[in-house]
């Protein structure tokens, strides 16, 4: 089968990925907390809102680019943090890195990214924007920071939503985050993938980047991978926002937001904006989805902050859903990780292709010729149903 028939939407390249991977890192890519709630939540709540369709109307070939932040970016969407990208495919997160570049959209990165910043915008032409993650040593915290800056980035996306870490029972059983070497289990899953083993250890195992060389977070990415993990900042406040804020001198967005009182002090804060997330459902359980919360978390940030969001998002018509509601820009996670992971950078070429074709089609089936038109046009063009 040819591989534009092969690939019809993002569900084919995560069923190809999960094929190639060993189960630890399908699981961890796939896997939400507890009973996974949240995380088909995500998804059902865009069965909430359905488009308008307009007919009759003048149409042109539909323009996909919108402003973020005084910035036109070509796509309305674009690759969100995803940890470990590097182990999915060798330099998964380059390649991501490299499509978006030449897709003119920015890629955050993950503080747990295989491949630092330095090297991906060495390597792709383009500085990521970078995901940081407080660690409990605010000196160790400010190394991150200098490193950013070192790269050359331009905007620090905080996650806030894992101070605490919540039980994803996939990664429970698999180890994920607790086995810190190949042991016999993990060394027959391997074994088991030839094809991914073959790609990804034929260099040695992979490290993260941004702490290689420091023995306090062991050698190789999963005893590094525990080390972060344990490492998280379990008390973070608004006062280390502003201790950050004080700090970094660039774009400075809080990523994790989804309730009303916390926007509205997001709002009165010196941050840039926020990402309305629920960390694609792999924290609280029984949450309510990011969509659903679009119109009131706009109402509450006011118009002047920029407002991301991510957490279940999987077609172009969730992305219009998302812009309709008030969001400014969609990030994408595990799509772009199944994407790397199925089929390198050509299968994210493919998802990018694939998200902004679908775009199109929904804007010009709705009567419509651009982002900017949708958005002017605001939740006008939904109908709330059920």
């Amino acid at each position: 089968m040819s591989f534009t028939r092969r690939y019809q939407n993002i569900e084919d390249f995560a069923a190809a990925a999960r094929r190639r991977l060993p189960r630890i890192f399908a699981d961890y890519i796939e896997g939400g907390a507890f009973s996974e709630t949240t995380m088909r939540r995500n998804r059902s709540g865009f069965d909430g809102w359905a488009l308008r369709q307009r007919v009759l109307r003048p149409l042109g070939a539909p323009d996909l680019s919108t402003e973020v932040l005084g910035r036109r970016q070509a796509l309305p969407f674009g690759p969100g943090p995803v940890g470990f990208l590097g182990l999915y495919r060798r330099d998964g997160d380059v390649l991501i890195a490299q499509e978006a570049a030449a897709r003119g959209v920015p890629m955050v990165l993950s503080t747990f990214s295989i491949n630092g910043l330095q090297t991906i915008a060495r390597r792709s032409g383009q500085v990521p924007q970078f995901q940081l993650y407080l660690d409990i040593d605010a000196d160790w915290t400010d190394s991150y920071v200098a490193a950013a800056e070192a790269a050359g980035s331009d905007t620090i996306f905080v996650t806030v939503d894992t101070a605490i870490t919540s039980n994803r029972e996939r990664d429970g059983r698999t180890g994920f985050r607790s086995v810190t070497r190949i042991d016999p289990r993990l060394f027959c899953q391997f074994a088991a993938k030839p094809v991914w083993a073959l790609d990804l250890l034929r260099n040695g195992f992979p490290q993260v980047e941004l702490v290689a060389g420091r023995p306090e977070y062991g050698n190789g990415a999963l005893a590094q991978a525990v080390a972060l993990s344990q490492r998280l900042d379990k008390n973070l406040t608004w006062e280390k926002i502003r201790r950050l804020r004080q700090r970094w001198k660039g774009r400075l967005i809080v990523k994790g937001i989804s309730d009303v009182e916390d926007a509205e002090i997001a709002r009165a804060e010196e941050v840039d904006g926020i990402v309305l997330s629920n960390h694609g459902g792999r924290q609280l359980d029984h949450g309510l989805s990011t969509v659903e919360l679009i119109p009131e978390i706009r109402a509450a940030l006011g118009p002047d902050k920029a407002l991301y969001v991510d957490s279940g998002f999987r077609r172009g018509s969730d992305v219009v859903k998302a812009l309709a509601l008030g969001a400014d820009f969609v990030l994408m996670g595990r799509p772009f990780a199944w994407a790397v992971a199925a089929e390198g950078r050509r299968g994210v070429a493919a998802a990018f292709d694939m998200l902004a074709g679908e775009i199109g089609t929904t804007l010009q089936l709705m009567g419509m010729n651009s982002v900017a038109e949708l958005k002017a046009e605001g939740a006008d063009a939904l109908r709330r149903i059920g």
